[in-house]
């Protein structure tokens, strides 16, 4: 399939992105009638906060609706209780909305949570124990799971497998009314505890738990399985096209039967949803397992789920990577059938690639030495402060309007990178040394010559001279022929700013493969703190704020710490890719 423009459900013209088996599909199904429009589900369970692999499913589930027509269900798979909070359900709502989908359309509202569906999936194993497939089986949880046998040695049938229907539908609505402990039952599916596929070995399908629910409170004391829940959902909403990862595959013959199942019984209309399954994202440098990512918030290795190091949705949001280059960086890796790893920088690219023409520029002194113009009082009048500006945006897009410049002064003294002064130059080094000159960016060009020390031979001070008449901007500007031009700031308007320097997690690609200790590779510069000097107009920026320190990199405004008073900046990625 090619990427040329195809045609809606409704008629209209569509343009699609790069084509995939999943495209190739729901085209395939469209073309033959099998489906008139399609619709996609996003099912998480609110049991934590969102990663960037679940951030590749919502740009694949709602991208593909909304390419083809159709309708994404934001759905809630809100059947654990135990795990489950509300605090999680807002932060999945605000992380979808926030990448830029929603679940409206035409004027309808399409969220929905498993728990709406509770009174159904309760009738539906009453239906199943009454057409003999399905039973309570009262085992320890220790003997299910040995007599449930291996990828070599059967299943062997349990006890209670043999009971009547009517024994079962009586012992189930026990469990339902709260009669039993908590464990000490569970209705299963009856299928084949021969089955090659130990899914289909009689799963457990309702299980006792005396727990809250965040939506149904305490109505129930029984709940269904995920794998039990989750084609019922999809049947009920009338899904076309259920997208679920590889290790759903396995899955995929329970739900394909259960369907069948409550299709026979008259519980549900033909056709049944179909499930397809694609490669889970691999991310190097990264771990996803909600499990592991709670350790190293549970343990203090990080400062919450929010922490700008973390792969989750917020931590991300906080780093500064924007709902563009995630939806970029997800068109870009694809959809396959194969599990791969995919390098981190290949998101780092996208996000460049969105900043570059949108961050608005300014300048920022990291490791700051002061230089000091000694004849500046002499030039250009004691105390003096010349006016400067840079523009914002160099390359503004296309068609929108050009932002006003940034204001600045340079006077005396300013700040400079301490890297930007050699005593002694080493061969091809154009900055400043004694004798040479350089234009500091949007102002003069100076002449070191010289610099201080304090008493352990540290520099304190870079000492040069202004020359006169070579303002940019101005007709003298190119009088005198610099071969370097270096950043700074005025130490009369800069204003100290904290600016927290991230680098990956992780020093091991695949920190948790193979079994690894994940926590072994923690990398210990992952993180640091220095208080730079930065422009003005930088301090003044709005949380969350994007801008490109001009030769560092990008950095964003912090959307919890910064404010005017206290200026906070966190470096989200670098001009070119600088991992080694």
């Amino acid at each position: 399939m090619s990427d040329a423009n195809k045609t809606s459900a409704d008629g209209a013209a569509v343009e699609h992105k790069t084509s995939n088996f999943l495209r190739a599909i729901i085209e395939r199904d469209l073309a033959q009638g099998t489906c008139t429009s399609i619709r996609t589900r996003f099912p998480p369970e609110p049991n934590g906060y969102l990663h960037i692999g679940h951030a590749k499913s919502i740009c694949l589930n709602f991208g593909l609706a909304r390419d083809y027509g159709g309708v994404c269900h934001m759905r809630f798979d809100d059947t654990n209780p135990e795990k489950e909070e509300k605090e999680y359900v807002d932060s999945i709502l605000d992380a979808v909305q926030w990448l830029g989908f929603g679940w409206e359309s035409d004027g309808q509202s399409h969220l929905y949570y498993a728990s709406d569906y509770f009174d159904f999936m309760y009738r539906a194993a009453e239906a199943l124990i009454e057409h003999g497939h399905a039973y309570v089986d009262e085992q320890t949880p220790e003997a299910m799971r040995a007599n449930r046998g291996d990828f070599v040695h059967p299943g062997k049938d349990s006890p209670f497998r043999s009971r009547t229907p009517v024994e079962n539908l009586a012992r189930f609505r026990e469990m339902r009314d709260g009669q039993h402990a908590d464990g000490s039952m569970v209705l299963r599916a009856k299928i084949d505890m021969a089955s090659p596929n130990i899914n289909l070995r009689d799963p457990a399908i309702y299980r006792i738990r005396r727990a809250t629910h965040h939506n149904t409170g305490d109505r129930w004391c029984i709940y269904p399985m995920y794998t039990f829940a989750h084609p019922i959902e999809d049947a009920l909403e009338r899904i076309t096209h259920s997208l679920c990862t590889l290790e759903f595959e396995d899955q995929r013959p329970f739900y394909d039967w259960l369907l069948e199942r409550l299709i026979e019984a008259d519980m549900l209309q033909a056709p049944a949803p179909r499930q397809y399954e694609f490669a889970r994202l691999n991310l190097t440098y990264v771990i996803t397992s909600k499990r592991k990512l709670a350790q190293l918030v549970n343990e203090g290795h990080v400062s919450g789920w929010d922490d700008p190091r973390m792969p989750t949705i917020v931590g991300l949001r906080r780093r500064g990577y924007t709902p563009e280059a995630l939806q970029l960086f997800a068109e870009r890796i694809g959809v396959t059938k194969a599990d791969s790893w995919i390098d981190y920088s290949t998101l780092d690219i996208a996000l460049r690639e969105d900043l570059e023409n949108k961050a608005h520029r300014g300048m920022a002194v990291l490791d700051p030495v002061q230089l000091v113009l000694t004849n500046w009082d002499a030039v250009m009048g004691a105390g003096h402060l010349e006016p400067c500006s840079l523009p914002a945006l160099p390359h503004p897009p296309e068609g929108q309007p050009v932002p006003a410049a940034r204001q600045f002064v340079m006077g005396r003294e300013v700040w400079i990178e301490r890297e930007d002064f050699e005593e002694v130059a080493p061969k091809g080094y154009k900055r400043l040394f004694p004798g040479n000159k350089v234009r500091l960016k949007g102002g003069y060009v100076v002449e070191c010559t010289g610099c201080e020390k304090d008493a352990d031979g540290r520099i304190t001070a870079v000492l040069a001279t202004v020359v006169p008449d070579t303002k940019s901007g101005t007709t003298g500007a190119d009088a005198v022929k610099v071969k370097a031009a270096i950043t700074w700031v005025s130490v009369a308007d800069s204003v100290a700013a904290e600016v927290r320097l991230y680098d990956r997690l992780f020093t091991d690609p695949q920190p948790d493969a193979g079994g690894k200790d994940f926590k072994a590779s923690l990398n210990p510069a992952s993180i640091r703190t220095i208080t730079a000097y930065v422009e003005p107009s930088l301090a003044q920026a709005v949380p969350d704020t994007k801008f490109q320190f001009e030769r560092f990199g990008y950095f964003v405004a912090d959307r919890r710490d910064h404010a005017p008073s206290r200026p906070v900046f966190n470096k989200i990625t670098g001009l070119k890719d600088g991992w080694k």
